[in-house]
Order: C-alpha cells, then structure tokens, then sequence
C-alpha cells in the first residue's frame, strides 16, 4: 500500500498544513513557510501539493491546498503529490475520516500484472478516527478495485467464486454454488441460458454470515464476467471494459467486507449470479421465451440485455426470504451513464424512508448516488405478444428506468429493496483514485446498514 496509516504519530512525521484557496493569511502560517508559498505561486488551489524544506534545506513539512470547499476525497492528491516521508495534519480536517480516507486512496496501485506499487508514505490516523473502521473502509474499496482490474481470463467465474470463498473464509461465512446443470435442476433457468454458450459454467454464488435469528440483510450482485453482448454482439470498441460488467458483483463483495469486518448484527446474504455471455451454437437468441424462476416467462428482445435477466432469478431467490432489506447492484445500463455520467449512479426503490436516508449518508461521506423514479407507466414498454414480458423496449428510451422496472417485478415480498445501476469504473483519474475499477455506492450503503442494523 503506497500510503500506510499509522495508528501513533511518530517522532519523524512531517505537517502537512492545509490551506484553503486564497487563505494564505488564514492559515496560521509561519512567516518563512508563507513567504515560501508567496515565492511559489502557491494560493490553496484544490489537490496543489507545496513541500515546504527547513532552514537546513532539509524537508520540513507541505501545504495542501484545499480549495474553496474542503472535499474530504480530494485529499487524494496527497498520495502523489507528497515526498516520501511520515506525515501527519497540521491542524485536524473539517472531515478527518474522509480526508485519511481520500489519502490512502489516492495511493491505489493495481500490481497484479507487474506495475510497481509506488512511493510508500505513512499518514499519522487523526485524532479521533477509528482506524479500525477507516482500515476496513480501505480493505473493501481496494477489494472491488483489484477484482473489477483483473481480465476475464484470470476472472471468470470460477475465479469469482474463488474470491467469494476468500473472503467468507477470512470472515467465518459460508458459501454454498449450483452449478451449470444443476441450475436447472435448482430453477434457475435465466442464469443457465445466460451462462450456457461459456466454457467456464455458470454458476449462482450464495454466501452467508452471521446468526440465523439476526435481520436479514440480502446483497444481489451481478457477476457477468465479460459481455460479448451474446449474437446481438457488441462492436469490438464496446468490448474493451466488459471485464468490468462483474462490477456489481465486486461492489456488493466489498460491501459485505465492511459489514462482516465490522461484526454487524446481521444475517448476511450475498447472491451472486457469475456467468459469461459468450457466443457458441448454444447462445441464447434473439426471439428465444425464456422461464425465470418466477414463474414469468421472458421473451428476448435483445440478447445483450443479459444481466437484468441473471438478477431476475437471484432476486427472486432473495426475495423468497423476505429480508429486511435487499439491494443489488449492477453495472446494468448504458442509459444511466448518459443520464447521469460515470460518477452518479442512479437508485431505485419505493421505500421512502430507505431514500432519505441513502441520500443523507451520499452526502455525509462523499459516495455520490441520485434517486431516480421506479415510473410506473413506463412498465408497459416491457410488454410482449408472446410471454409475460420482453427484457427490453423497443423505444429505446428511460433504459435504466426500464430495466429497474424489469427488476422490480421479481420482487414482491420484500418491503425494503433499491437498484443501484453502477459504473464501477473511473474513465479518468481522479484525486481519490486512478483510472480503472471503482467502488460505488458502498459506503454510502455501509453507512445506512451500520445505523439500521449496527
């Protein structure tokens, strides 16, 4: 890890003095290190990183520029923009734990494939952080990032599995699979048809935790480990990312991190449909009527609408349960990001008290999600001649209205539910983290569970 927190300050850690635009004069400063900034050009611009060296010429310390406002995950530009050295804040963060947070995040490397981790640097916990938590904060991004990086041929669905049963052995849980065949055999006929065409086997992942009397708390998340977009097959341009098209099943992984790292008093349920949707002579196809374990039958509309069709049999699953609260997350539309770009996901869910309280925790921590409507007229574009329903429209417009509307009719038990339509990736770098996988919405979501269930 480039940045390491450290839970004692030590006796070599450097200030790091926070100025905000144009509060030069605000700061506290000392002569000598004003005059140093005045000399620099150094005004407090957001994410500007100034080191700051002794009357010997040795490093004495750095100005962060906090800009305007003080954005916690921008303290990100620390990790490349300080010297190797310990450091600690000057004066505590107006958000201490999302500036440590935003910190060691910047220092994101994926190392997998050979890249060199970087400079390593240590940041001194402010004071009052629980480092603990702040760790296990860090330990799940990291864990959603690492998986969504790694290429299909090194995270196929077996490979998914593999991680799930990691991560439930280092937590105490338990994981139980149907595979291939057996989800027929099971009633899962939407994840076979999907997974099928593959040589790796479809498989629905289910991992449990926690005592079987707590609330249940169910985390759907769609594992389809790469998108050819089946025989109505994507151009080549638009298969670049789909490694990425397992971000849902990623995020909902890290999530569960946080929740079983911080011992919740939960029963912890995580779905995980894990297929490819390849091409070969026993692809599903464009026409076909699928059964869903729901008992509704699905015509196909377009084959690269795969994913809402994998979550459709999981949350009818989880919904049988009828948790306390069920989620799922899904890297599931190409309409959301041009809805609302690749930092916004968009949720669904009928549960008001639910929103508020997503929409507050958003804000709280900086994990930016936006409420967008289960509209109940646009449900009739799913409509066919021949089944229950078609897993798409054919007026191409609302699609990630569309598809929350195709979800919501496999969950009818369960009170609590909310759809996050994810990106999990960074198409740029930003302060907090490079180009390349992404966690989104979960911290966000660690907060509303801790405070409902905690």
């Amino acid at each position: 890890m480039p940045v390491e927190l450290l839970d004692a300050k030590p006796d070599d850690a450097l200030p790091i003095h926070l100025v905000a635009k144009d509060g030069l004069e605000q700061a506290g400063l000392q002569p000598a290190i004003r005059a140093w900034a005045e000399a620099n050009g150094f005004a407090g611009e957001a994410g500007k990183v100034l080191a700051v060296p002794g009357v010997d010429g040795n490093l004495a310390g750095a100005l962060f520029g906090t800009g305007k406002d003080e954005n916690g995950l921008g303290f990100g530009a620390l990790a490349r923009g300080l010297p190797v050295a310990n450091w600690h804040f000057a004066r505590q963060p107006a958000h201490p734990e999302l500036a440590a947070l935003g910190t060691v995040l910047g220092g994101y490397v994926f190392t997998r494939y050979g890249k060199k981790p970087g400079r390593e640097l240590g940041l001194s916990v402010p004071e009052g952080v629980d480092s603990a938590r702040l760790k296990r904060l860090v330990d799940a991004v990291f864990l959603v990032r690492d998986l969504v990086n790694t290429p299909t041929n090194d995270m196929g669905p077996s490979e998914l599995e593999g991680a799930v049963r990691a991560l439930a052995q280092q937590h105490g849980g338990q994981v139980a699979v149907t595979l291939g065949d057996d989800l027929l055999r099971q009633n899962f006929p939407m994840i076979h048809a999907v997974g099928r065409a593959s040589a790796d086997a479809p498989r629905l992942i289910d991992l449990t935790w926690g005592a079987e009397d707590a609330p249940k708390v169910t985390l759907v998340g769609k594992g389809v480990c790469f998108d050819t977009g089946g025989l109505d097959i994507k151009p080549a341009s638009s298969m670049l990312l789909m490694k990425k098209d397992m971000g849902g099943a990623a995020n909902v992984l890290g999530l569960a991190a946080m929740i079983m790292g911080a011992k919740l008093k939960v029963r912890l349920r995580v779905l995980i449909p894990a297929v490819e949707n390849s091409i070969s002579a026993d692809a599903f196809r464009p026409g076909d009527v699928l059964q869903s374990r729901k008992g509704l039958t699905v015509e196909i509309g377009n084959t690269d609408a795969e994913g809402r069709l994998v979550l459709a049999d999981a949350l009818t699953l989880a919904d049988e349960e009828q948790p306390h609260l069920l989620v799922d997350m899904a890297t599931l539309t190409g309409a959301a990001r041009v809805a609302l770009g690749p930092d916004l996901p968009p949720f669904y869910t009928d549960d008001e008290a639910l929103a508020a309280e997503l929409a507050a925790a958003s804000l709280a921590v900086e994990d930016p999600i936006w409420r967008m409507p289960l509209w109940k007229p646009y449900d009739a574009k799913l409509s066919s001649k021949v089944a229950d329903m078609n897993n798409v429209t054919t007026d191409g417009f609302a699609g990630s209205i569309t598809a929350a509307m195709f979800l919501k009719r496999f969950v009818d038990k369960t009170s609590s539910w909310a759809h996050f339509d994810i990106f999990a990736w960074n198409p740029t770098d930003r302060p907090y983290g490079p180009v390349g996988g992404e966690a989104q919405a979960i911290r966000a979501l660690e907060k509303v569970i801790s405070a409902r269930f905690g």
